[in-house]
């Protein structure tokens, strides 16, 4: 058996992709074929022997649309024919808008001057008023809609196809009600026509007000707003793939025969020695068989702490050298190497999504046949009847007219679009409404550790000052570090941005690999590393060892830091927590939805942050490919999987998820591959993502209801059933006002979506009574040791945590905390918390 990708053009719909996909399936030798309207791409799986491509393909084309095999250099590029195509569609709707304004004007301007008194043109007057201009007045109208039909034809094309093929779409219901209204109007030209010839007056002006040209016009015009951007919308997010493949370098420095030599990345082969220098992207998985670095594995694996590495240290593609030049064996290359994996899990996790079944699809599978028959039988009743074929052909037409699914199309596209424009004013950018049905079934949400829960970088967290003041220690520390571009360091030298350092210098400066540093500051030596490189220059007390376990424990880096023989003080880094994200995992909870956060961080960073965060699981270590496993095993298990994150790392997860989330500052691979943007880094939002989601489903099923309860009532009166009975007649000039209003009050239904406010449950109140308020007290406590805006943060939360404390208002310039509490807390418990924060409480 042979699996082979295809591009497949043309398909508009998800009765597009079904019958794509029943097309090859019914051919001889397939055994298995997935259609992504999503990606425009077909996998099949298949007998070579008893079918090749160029049957597939031309199965495909006799379907009506157009196929390639994915990458065959022998058809235009997918690309261009895609972005052709996207040209193609707004070239079209612009058309089609600026044949509608005239045409909806023409047929409406006599109702706008009789019944608003709007002043008309006189030479509009003179041209279409009158029975005597009524043949003008109909065949205008008839010349305007006419383009408008054939740039859109592709909807009466479908919809037939459909029907024939006996799976009906919306192509059916928007072709059969345009096209319906269209033969109505063409037959009524006929009628004054014939009528003008033999002066019968009296009944021209029936037919000239029975035109539905605006009708059929407006239909196709509107319906085609909606496919435009949702084309637009799918064609953004399937560009992640691009993306990632641009990623890749192009060209590598290879050594063969002592001599350097820079080569297409394709003509690498396993056993070549690779060169890199700093800034180098890994090319090839390999070993590192000269120098000594760090590499920032972000791209692969997550962390934000970049790795040292050493001559028999791994090396994995798509990595990036730091700060050292090294020399590597390479040992997968191509196909086999880490990055081009990814890339095959992207390519594969985007072309297995299938295609979500809209409800009004769903709903117009029975719809469009039941009013095809009632209009049938209507015209053969009424002809049955001796009322004669022109009464007979009117009631059918009204039926049809009636029942134009303008509403119906409407219901849908119009929630969704008003739904994507609130969540864009919340920062929230949606980019297809298949994203809203899927976020708002959700079960369980994933998210990724670092950049999405975290801020994805290095932070100084902890000033653990001996014998030195925190200002001091910190500052000392980033004289050392200020010349490295290390994480670490940057962290280090950030910390430390409010202390003047520029008019301090080093002397005798030494980095040991992997241990430390070492410096003369003035005439004292300074030294800054792990605990093995600080013994060899100081004695450490067993208390503070103790003090750094625990600040390791808690998933952070500590660096110990001696000056002239004896220690000075503990420093703790780590990736802090977003503002939000605690609160955010709390409502996605308090909403029923399990949460998963997954990481390539060790285990004890992990638990550490799974412990404070209170996620329901953690997973630690966890490879990209592994993320994408996670999704696999949760979705067998019948849960609806939303991933949030923001690296390359993540993009086959949020490709393969039902609902793909970035965070706004994650990569650009990361956001192509997924359905929505949360553009402000805030995780909060995807809990309002999720709120949002089911405003505007909940939305569509009402639009739903009210345009098929409006079907059921209208349309036994189109078809006549009270005419023997009180001689009311529905005509289709009353059948379209009908459609009309159907369709504003499902636009308006819509558009209550704006008046939603997504931020009210996030909203705490803070309002106390005066009653309870005269009970308080409040504190101000002096505190040493608190440098940035982290130290705020981790302040404000330790003295919050005490109980019976209120409030807690932190002046980082002033050093102070002002606790505002319900009783007289004694100092020794605010001595506890501040000391086992990192911090100095001033008595």
């Amino acid at each position: 058996m042979l699996k082979e990708k295809y591009d497949v053009t043309g398909m508009s719909c998800a009765a597009c992709s079904a019958r794509v996909e029943k097309t090859v399936r019914a051919l001889d030798g397939v055994d298995d074929v997935t259609v992504n309207l999503l990606t425009n791409s077909m996998q099949v799986i298949y007998n070579e022997k008893s079918l090749n491509k160029d049957g597939i393909i031309s199965a495909v084309e006799k379907a009506g649309y157009g196929a390639a095999v994915h990458g065959d250099d022998r058809t235009a590029p997918v690309e261009q024919k895609t972005q052709d195509e996207m040209k193609d569609k707004k070239g079209k709707l612009l058309l089609s808008i600026l044949l509608l304004i005239p045409e909806m004007y023409i047929s409406m301007y006599q109702m706008l001057y009789n019944h608003f008194g709007l002043p008309a043109p006189d030479f509009i007057k003179l041209m279409f008023d009158g029975p005597e201009n009524s043949m003008a007045f109909a065949f205008t109208q008839f010349l305007l809609a006419l383009p408008i039909a054939l740039l859109n034809r592709n909807y009466y094309v479908n919809g037939v196809k459909a029907l024939l093929s006996k799976a009906p779409n919306m192509d059916s219901l928007v072709g059969l009600g345009s096209g319906a209204a269209f033969i109505y109007g063409i037959v009524n030209i006929y009628f004054i026509g014939w009528h003008l010839g033999h002066g019968n007056s009296g009944l021209i002006g029936q037919y000239s007000a029975n035109l539905y040209f605006d009708s059929a016009a407006m239909i196709v015009t509107l319906v085609s707003v909606g496919k435009y951007l949702e084309a637009k919308a799918k064609y953004s997010t399937t560009s992640a793939l691009r993306k990632l493949i641009s990623y890749a370098p192009k060209t590598v420095t290879v050594e063969r025969r002592g001599s350097e030599y820079s080569i297409p990345v394709n003509e690498l082969v396993a056993g070549d020695i690779v060169i890199a220098r700093p800034g180098a992207v890994i090319a090839a998985d390999g070993v590192i068989v000269e120098g000594k670095t760090s590499v920032n594995e972000s791209a692969i694996t997550g962390e934000s702490i970049p790795v040292d590495k050493q001559p028999g240290d791994g090396i994995i593609s798509g990595a990036v050298n730091i700060n050292g030049y090294i020399k590597y064996e390479a040992r997968q290359v191509g196909a086999d190497s880490t990055l081009s994996r990814l890339i095959n899990l992207v390519d594969e996790a985007a072309s297995s999504k299938a295609p979500i079944a809209k409800l009004a699809d769903k709903i117009s599978g029975i719809f469009v046949p039941v009013v095809i028959l009632i209009a049938l039988m209507t015209g053969v009743v009424w002809l049955g009847l001796g009322y004669g074929s022109e009464m007979a052909f009117s009631m059918a037409v009204s039926v049809l007219v009636i029942s134009c699914p303008c509403a119906l199309g409407l219901a849908t596209p119009v929630a969704i679009m008003a739904g994507i424009g609130k969540g864009a004013e919340n920062g929230i950018l949606i980019k297809s409404g298949e994203i809203l049905e899927i976020v708002s079934k959700a079960t369980t949400v994933i998210m990724d550790k670092t950049g999405t829960i975290t801020e994805g970088k290095p932070t100084v967290t902890d000033v653990i000052p001996i014998n030195i003041s925190a200002e001091e220690l910190i500052k000392k520390a980033a004289v050392l570090e200020r010349s490295s571009e290390h994480p670490i360091a940057q962290a280090i030298v950030n910390g430390a941005s409010n202390q003047n350092i520029d008019d301090i210098t080093v002397t005798e400066f030494e980095a040991v690999w992997g241990e430390g540093v070492k410096g003369l500051i003035g005439d004292e030596w300074y030294y800054l590393g792990n605990l093995a490189f600080i013994r060899k220059f100081s004695v450490v007390e067993e208390n503070y060892i103790r003090r750094a376990e625990t600040l390791a424990n808690d998933g952070k880096t500590v660096l110990y830091m001696a000056g002239s023989g004896s220690f000075i003080g503990l420093i703790g880094i780590a990736d802090t927590v977003k503002e939000n994200s605690a609160t955010a995992i709390k409502k996605f909870k308090a909403l029923g939805i399990n949460t998963v956060m997954l990481t390539g961080d060790n285990n004890k960073t992990a638990a550490a942050m799974a412990a404070h965060l209170q996620v329901d699981k953690y997973y630690a270590e966890v490879r990209p490919e592994k993320k994408a496993d996670f999704v696999k095993e949760l979705q067998s298990a019948g849960e609806t999987v939303a991933m949030i994150g923001d690296g390359i790392n993540d993009a086959p997860a949020l490709a393969l998820a039902d609902a793909g989330i970035a965070i706004g500052a994650g990569t650009d691979i990361a956001l192509e591959s997924a359905d929505a943007i949360l553009s402000k880094n805030d995780l909060l939002d995807g809990v309002r993502l999720l709120r949002l989601s089911q405003a505007v489903i909940k939305n569509i099923k009402e639009n739903l209801f009210w345009a098929l309860f409006y079907n059921i009532i209208c349309i036994p009166v189109a078809a006549g059933v009270l005419y023997p009975i009180w001689g009311i007649k529905l005509s289709p000039m009353l059948g379209a006002a009908a459609m009309s209003c159907s369709s504003v009050c499902v636009v308006l239904n819509a558009l209550r979506l704006k008046s939603l406010n997504l931020g009210q449950a996030e909203k705490i109140s803070t309002e106390v009574s005066e009653k309870g308020a005269e009970n308080f007290m409040e504190k101000e406590l002096r505190i040493n040791g608190m440098l940035c805006m982290h130290c705020q943060k981790n302040v404000e939360r330790a003295l919050g945590g005490i109980d019976g404390v209120e409030s807690v208002t932190v002046n980082l310039d002033a050093g102070t905390a002002t606790v505002k509490c319900k009783n007289d807390i004694p100092d020794d418990t605010f001595d506890k918390v501040i000391t086992e924060a990192g911090y100095e409480l001033v008595h």
